[in-house]
């Protein structure tokens, strides 16, 4: 919303001293947020003046036309003598008055104006547009005319209103009263502690049964209409400069004066209104939902196929107008051009001022692709207590500016509806606040924004019509606090009450992700979205549970419109990127959830936004939900250990994956199982398939390794890449991270080395596994050191295991007896179970 302070000074008596600047720390200050500050005609020095076209000739040795004037401006140039100017426009004519800047003269952009001798003749000054001085469109694109009444010699500057300034406020959405100079001015009264005069403070005739017909045949979503009928305007009558200039300041083009009155109140009050001429409407005017397919040509000129849900204006024939968006082309006011001596002009126009419905008007918008200046405001909210006011004063300004005549009907079709009140504690502000107001100002402020109040320590706060966005005491805490100044408020720290915190399932994520990061990972959150055709890619089977996946209905990526069930697409699609930039040594990490639809789909139901759903109410909805498990995965590439003078570096390889895997089990405080597996985009040989117990059941809920190479190469990823990715709720319920504190003994420790030759399908695990179940009690670690494979030694098809097992008795110093015993006893059962052979 862009406020000229010049505007706004016509309703607050603001000190002469204020500048722009002023004002808009003010008004931060009470909440609104004041973007900048346009300084018009800084840069504009005079002299600059009004003059009249007493010759021109056309000069036609030229390229493009060429005009040669002479221009009367008084005694503006010292002389009196007419002003020659060379000038290249075509919209104006012998006897037009115009601006024109005399030499000496600077135009916006730091622009000098001078004598001097161009196309064979001698230029002395500029006769101007309103793009040389930075006036804003007027739909010309060419010279100003000005008025014939306009007197010659007269300085243009003060006539023009070229030095002003201009606030720009960013109004947030619930906040559409501030869409208005009424609603700024409010603002700023408050702000300043000064009296505002309300422009919407007028004398407007009762409603009576002479007025325009209208049928309102949806009152939800027309509650107002004000109809009002102005007659015998003048179709040569044009908008005086005051109102052209105003306009053009708050952004807006000037059109013709029965459309630019009509824009001058809506920017003015804030209540958007619409003129029909009169002659062009056929009967009664409706409000009503249109007919599914129908169809309308708005002002635009654009065809428009309606919805069954699009509130519209109409008459005997159909829809003449999208209610609060946009008029219908056929019953536009026709401009005094459009017919000869103005014959075809408008001269009788009914006046729109009506109340619609905020979600009404921001869905037709939306569906229609369609923002104006009237539905961005009653998408916001407009006070419906200003529709008579407005349209009174639109019909006040036609008939001075136009001389028209306003009939005595009045229409006014209002549907009943009570103000809306809200009990509020004297103390609330103070308590949310955590300030102590008092309760005289409390109702100070809430008197100040237009409440009315009652009441002691409980108050009765009656809200403004033009504040729709005050629903609750926490809105009106707000007023409270924000006039009271933000910048007031003391720095306090929360008191949060004792054993709130994280939750056990909060403090695992962080301490995977401290320890991750501590290993050398960088974590890379990525988007929870895929194409499906990434399944594909990974070779997942075609039966794979993953390939179910939860699809959105409105995605923000038409080729990824499915809900993640891996982690890996986005991880590995972040290496890539990273690896294309130059980045080639990665270690990349994520946690995050994983989305696999129910077996039996159900749809959730909307909960209630006036009360807390219940318990019951939450549940169905949690049942409606994907199931939502948190994942974590990694990807390597590139060099794990840097080459230096410490020795050999040391690349990424499937063991790295597998140990970040134990890094997150430990963590959690959960046993993690590692075994030879096979699945999906890991390579067939070099993958660990990941498993944990729960409740006495092996469940595996991960692999990790190195990726296929055809993977690699489909997804354009480095080679040897490896990834390892599993599911972080399954190992959290299978551990206890419970802290152990760490048993010191004071007997030693026994070590017994064990190199056993098995078949080389045998996984290490299934030999690890019978060894720790075989030692018994007295083993205290185990730990496989070395795989040797050697056919001439060792046979064919035959590998050796290498085992260092410590024991250790709680009570005892172990005898060699003791530590061989139990050694041997792993062997025997690792033998019987895997037909593992002592080497040598």
């Amino acid at each position: 919303m862009r406020v000229p302070l010049s505007w706004l000074r016509e309703y607050v008596d603001l000190p002469a001293t204020e500048t722009g600047r002023d004002v808009q720390a003010k008004l931060i200050s009470a909440g609104l947020e004041v973007e900048t500050v346009e300084q018009l005609g800084a840069d504009l020095k005079g002299p600059l003046v009004v003059g009249q076209v007493l010759t021109i000739e056309e000069l036609t040795e030229f390229k493009k036309p060429i005009r040669f004037c002479t221009v009367d401006v008084g005694q503006a140039n010292g002389t009196g003598e007419p002003q020659e100017i060379i000038c290249g426009a075509r919209n104006f004519q012998v006897g037009d008055k115009v601006v024109v800047a005399l030499p000496g003269a600077i135009l916006p952009g730091d622009f000098q104006i001078a004598e001097r001798k161009t196309y064979g003749r001698m230029s002395r000054g500029m006769i101007c547009s309103s793009d040389e001085l930075n006036m804003g469109d007027d739909g010309t694109k060419g010279i100003i005319v000005l008025p014939p009444e306009t007197e010659v010699g007269r300085d243009a500057v003060e006539l023009l209103e070229l030095v002003d300034e201009v606030l720009d406020i960013a109004v947030t959405a619930n906040r559409g009263d501030c869409l208005s100079i009424r609603g700024v001015a409010r603002e700023t009264a408050i702000a300043y502690g000064l009296p505002l005069r309300d422009p919407a403070l007028l004398d407007v005739p009762a409603p009576n049964a002479f007025g325009y017909p209208v049928q309102v045949g949806d009152p939800i979503g027309c509650d107002r209409f004000t109809a009002r009928t102005v007659t015998g305007l003048s179709p040569e009558a044009r908008s005086p400069i005051w109102l052209q200039r105003r306009l053009q300041k708050v952004g807006m083009r000037p059109i013709s004066l029965a459309v630019d009155v009509t824009n001058y109140v809506m920017m003015e009050l804030g209540q958007p209104l619409h003129a029909y001429d009169r002659s062009l409407v056929q009967g009664t005017i409706g409000v009503r939902r249109a007919e599914q397919g129908e169809k309308i040509v708005t002002l635009d000129g654009v065809t428009r196929t309606l919805d069954a849900e699009d509130l519209v204006i109409t008459d005997e024939r159909g829809p003449i107008g999208l209610a609060g968006v946009m008029g219908g082309a056929n019953t536009e006011i026709a401009d005094h051009d459009a017919g000869e001596d103005g014959a075809n002009g408008t001269t009788d126009v009914v006046i729109e001022a009506a109340h619609f419905n905020a979600v009404s008007i921001a869905r037709t918008a939306r569906r229609h692709k369609l923002s104006s200046e009237a539905s961005r405001r009653f998408e916001r909210g407009v006070d419906p207590a200003a529709a008579a006011a407005a349209a009174q004063r639109t019909v006040d300004l036609l008939v001075i500016l136009a001389g028209g005549t306003a009939e005595a009907g009045v229409t006014e079709v209002v549907a009943p509806s009570a103000p809306r009140t809200i009990a509020i504690p004297a103390d609330h502000p103070d308590k949310v606040a955590g300030v102590t107001y008092g309760r005289e100002t409390v109702v100070r402020r809430l008197q100040e924004i237009g409440c009315d109040v009652y009441g002691q320590d409980e108050l009765i706060v009656t809200v403004p019509s033009w504040r729709p966005d005050l629903t609750d005491p926490n809105d009106l805490a707000e007023e409270v606090i924000r006039l009271e100044g933000y910048e007031n408020l003391p720095s306090t720290l929360p008191k949060p009450p004792s054993g709130r915190g994280l939750t056990h399932r909060q403090r695992l994520h962080r301490r995977v992700g401290r320890a991750l990061a501590g290993a050398g990972y960088v974590e890379a959150p990525n988007y929870p979205f895929v194409s499906e055709q990434v399944f594909d890619q990974l070779g997942l089977e075609a039966d794979d549970p993953a390939r179910r996946v939860v699809k959105l209905t409105n995605p923000l990526n038409d080729e990824e419109p499915a809900l993640r069930t891996s982690l890996l697409p986005g991880l590995l699609g972040a290496l890539r990127r990273n690896d294309g930039r130059g980045s080639h040594d990665l270690a990349l990490f994520e946690t995050g959830l994983v989305f696999h639809p129910r077996a039996e789909q159900k749809t959730a139901a909307a909960l209630p936004v006036d009360r807390r759903p219940t318990d019951e109410e939450i549940a169905e909805l949690d049942a409606a939900l994907p199931e939502q498990p948190r994942h974590v995965a990694v990807a390597l590439a590139g060099a794990r250990e840097q080459a230096g003078w410490w020795g050999k570096g040391r690349p990424a390889d499937w063991a790295d994956a597998v140990e970040a895997a134990r890094a997150v089990a430990r963590e959690a405080g959960a046993e993690l199982i590692v075994r030879k597996g096979a699945y999906g985009p890991w390579h067939p040989g070099r993958c660990a398939e990941l498993a944990v117990a729960v409740d006495g059941e092996e469940q595996v809920i991960g692999h990790a390794g190195e990726l296929h190479p055809r993977v690699v190469k489909t997804l354009g990823l480095p080679e040897r890449t490896c990834a390892m990715e599993l599911n972080l709720d399954a190992v959290e319920q299978a551990g206890d991270d419970t802290p152990q504190a760490p048993r010191i003994s004071t007997f030693p420790v026994a070590t017994q080395d064990v190199a056993l030759v098995v078949d080389k399908p045998v996984p290490a695990a299934e030999v690890e596994a019978a060894l720790r179940e075989g030692a018994g009690e007295l083993l205290e670690h185990l730990r496989l050191f070395d795989v040797y494979e050697n056919a001439e030694q060792l046979g064919d098809g035959k590998k050796s295991l290498a085992y260092a097992l410590r024991f250790r008795a709680a009570d005892r110093t172990l005898t060699v007896d003791e530590a061989s015993a139990a050694r041997d006893a792993a062997v025997a059962l690792a033998a019987e179970r895997t037909g593992a052979v002592l080497r040598g």
